[in-house]
C-alpha cells in the first residue's frame, strides 16, 4: 500500500482542479510534469505507481488527509473525473448509492423513480425507503414526475446530493 510520503514522491496533486502531475518519470513513454491517469472502463481516473494500480480519487484523499479513505469515495458532483477534494467525501457504500444519476438499462421513462401507467397515459413517480416503494403521484409528463422523485429523494434519502 503506498504512503503519503511516497506519494508526495511520485505525484503533485493540485487540490483547486482535482489534477495529478508526476514528479518523476514512471516509465520510458511518461515525463515529469506530465498529467497522470487514464479513465478505466467505469470511468474513473486510475494510474500505477510502484506496478500497483490506483484510484486517484483515493489518491487524492490520501494526499490531503495523510490516509487512504475508510469507506467509499463519493464524487459528490457524479463527476468521476472530477478530482477536487472539495467534490470527494469518505462515505459508506449505501450513501455513495444515493446518488447514482445512472439510470437502469431497462427504464424506458429515461429517469430514475419513473414509469409509465398505460392506462392512466400518465406517469407514475415512486421512491423506494428502507425497502417499501413509496408513491409520489402521478403526473402529465415525465419530466413532472421526475421532480416529484428528486425532491422526495433529498428529503428521505441521507447523503443525497442530487
Amino acid at each position: 500500500m503506498i504512503t503519503q510520503e511516497r506519494l508526495f514522491e511520485v505525484l503533485h496533486y493540485n487540490k483547486n482542479s482535482g489534477v495529478f502531475v508526476w514528479n518523476i518519470s514512471p516509465n520510458n513513454s511518461t515525463y515529469a510534469g506530465t498529467e497522470a491517469g487514464n479513465i478505466d472502463a467505469y470511468g474513473y481516473l486510475v494510474t500505477s505507481i510502484d506496478n500497483k494500480r490506483y484510484k486517484l480519487h483515493r489518491l487524492a484523499w490520501l494526499y490531503e488527509y495523510g490516509e487512504m479513505p475508510k469507506n467509499q469515495i463519493d464524487h459528490i458532483n457524479g463527476i468521476k473525473t472530477d478530482n477536487r477534494i472539495e467534490n470527494l467525501r469518505d462515505v459508506n457504500g449505501f450513501v455513495n448509492q444515493q446518488n447514482r444519476r445512472v439510470i437502469q438499462k431497462n427504464n424506458k421513462s429515461g429517469y430514475t423513480g419513473v414509469c409509465f401507467v398505460k392506462n392512466r397515459n400518465k406517469c407514475m413517480a415512486q421512491i423506494k425507503v428502507e425497502n417499501k416503494f413509496n408513491y409520489l403521484g402521478l403526473y402529465e409528463t415525465a419530466e413532472l414526475a421526475n421532480e416529484a422523485y428528486i425532491k422526495a429523494k433529498r428529503e428521505l434519502h441521507n447523503g443525497c446530493t442530487i
